[in-house]
């Protein structure tokens, strides 16, 4: 696995860690699932977090009663490496004018809430909604490291956030979104 960090600011550096690899193999308080409304389980990362947590993930997720789209729930994190896995609920990709942004933007700020609340200090995020959900992975890159930096800049709870990227176009994306004149 490879792992570049940078600064978010000369206050605060390595904040935030872009890493290209698995996110169901980070070590950390929590990682978030790009999940779907049901909790349930489904394909890309949320199967693959649902396959490496074991069943009891999938018991624990039924007990939530699902999630709605932009929000957040938490659950143990089982077989992970991650203490919790932290459930949010990406929008699919309808063009841009179905407040997409807004609710993608709600994911990111509720997760980290929800590690705030639950005293976490390390969170992973997947690249949310740029799979199946088909959002274009130069916005959401975008807007997750701006919502990224702006909770950060008032949060001093969190000492690390890492984009967990599949593949090195992914990170590239990432990685522009990241320096510092971005």
């Amino acid at each position: 696995m490879e792992t570049h960090k940078n600064a978010m600011n000369s206050q605060k550096p390595d904040r935030i860690a872009i890493v290209i690899g698995d996110i169901t193999k980070i070590s950390a308080d929590a990682i978030v699932n790009a999940a779907n409304t049901s909790l349930l389980g489904g394909g890309g990362v949320d199967g693959a977090i649902h396959r490496a947590a074991g069943p009891d993930l999938l018991a624990a997720c039924r007990k939530l009663h699902g999630c709605p789209t932009g929000e957040a729930k938490i659950t143990p994190g089982f077989n992970l490496p991650a203490r919790f896995v932290i459930h949010t609920v990406g929008p699919v990709w309808q063009g841009g004018q179905h407040r997409e942004a807004e609710l993608l933007t709600s994911c990111y700020r509720h997760s980290l809430e929800l590690a705030v609340a639950n005293h976490l200090e390390t969170i992973a995020f997947p690249s949310i909604s740029t799979g199946a959900y088909s959002f274009p992975v130069e916005l959401v890159a975008r807007l997750a490291v701006a919502e990224i930096r702006r909770f950060l800049a008032s949060d001093q709870e969190i000492t690390l956030v890492q984009l967990v990227c599949f593949d090195s176009y992914t990170y590239s994306i990432y990685q522009n979104e990241l320096l510092p004149d971005s």
